[in-house]
């Protein structure tokens, strides 16, 4: 860009978003400065290290002093505990935003701690891999994924549009819907495909007739495919299912009615409607592919790790 988008942008959380967010203003010039906090004293010692920071802050009022934009980039549940962190330190007109994938309990949560003066636009980068801390970032992270915004009563027009203009510049395509709209579509295209992953992984592991080093061995495609969703940070998607506690009660419960129905097709010998849901769920998936949001390679380009 000709020139950045903000002067000053500081991130608080330094784990695979925030410091892939860093990453991304850094590489595409988006800001003047970039300042980055984390609460772990060995998380800001390697962030240090790593350098993607013009400042990494020993103090989060350190770090947002004299920010344009402040982006919340910690677990779901830890997000009013870091706004009210900040609060006090804000600039006045300071846009806060933040990158939790629960939208309703965090607009409850940090709305409450924000001062009047402060401009909130809460916001989802619907992006990530199974692999946490700094070292984890990079800058391209967000290429060609959606983040999803979700306006509410602390929000501007003017904010919005600069926080759309960050995401767009960082390669995303950018959503606006409500945030009750935003917590159902989550649960079921990821919350509770992380919490089946957790679950099959943790059957797997308890069968008692079958051995870890069975497990491991014999791990084609599909399996393989759930270990490495369920090897998300654990903190994060606890706190993801106890904030969006509601809609994802209700996927649930409408998951468990269809496993329900599959059941019965088995049992039943109901070879045509086993094969007919297949059809329609196969399609569905070469829609994703379509929309580009996957791609086509067999195991997802991933090698198997016994090719000679």
């Amino acid at each position: 860009m000709s020139e950045p988008l903000f002067d000053k942008v500081a991130v608080v959380g330094l784990g695979l978003i925030g410091s892939s967010i860093a990453r991304g203003i850094e590489e595409r010039g988006l800001a003047a400065s970039i300042a980055g906090f984390d609460g772990s004293d060995d998380v800001r010692a390697r962030a240090r290290a790593l350098g993607f920071c013009d400042l990494i802050a020993d103090t989060p009022q350190d770090a947002v002093k004299d920010a344009e934009l402040v982006v919340l980039a910690v677990p779901v549940g830890a997000m009013a505990s870091a706004a009210k962190s900040i609060a006090p330190h804000l600039a006045g007109g300071a846009i806060v935003t933040d990158v939790g994938s629960v939208k309703a309990a965090v607009i409850r949560g940090v709305g409450d701690e924000l001062p009047a003066h402060a401009v909130f636009v809460p916001g989802h980068p619907v992006a990530g891999t199974e692999h946490s801390g700094p070292e984890a970032g990079f800058a391209d992270l967000f290429e060609g994924r959606w983040c999803v915004l979700t306006p509410c009563e602390r929000s501007t027009e003017a904010a919005v549009g600069k926080v759309t203009a960050l995401w767009t510049a960082l390669g995303s395509t950018v959503e606006t819907m409500t945030p009750e709209h935003h917590d159902i579509v989550l649960a079921i295209t990821s919350h509770i495909p992380h919490l089946i992953a957790y679950n099959i992984v943790g059957t797997a592991a308890d069968l008692e007739d079958v051995t870890q080093s069975e497990v491991i061995k014999f791990s084609a495609g599909g399996f393989r495919d759930f270990t490495r969703i369920a090897a998300s940070d654990p903190v994060m998607w606890r706190d993801v299912f106890l904030n969006n506690k509601d809609a994802v009660l209700e996927v649930l419960g409408r998951f468990s009615e269809d496993l329900a129905a599959l059941q019965r097709m088995i049992r039943w010998d109901d070879g045509q409607s086993l094969q007919d849901h297949f059809t329609r769920t196969r399609a569905i998936r070469r829609g994703i592919i379509d929309a580009g949001q996957d791609t086509p390679d067999a195991d997802f380009g991933r090698p198997h790790g016994h090719e000679d």
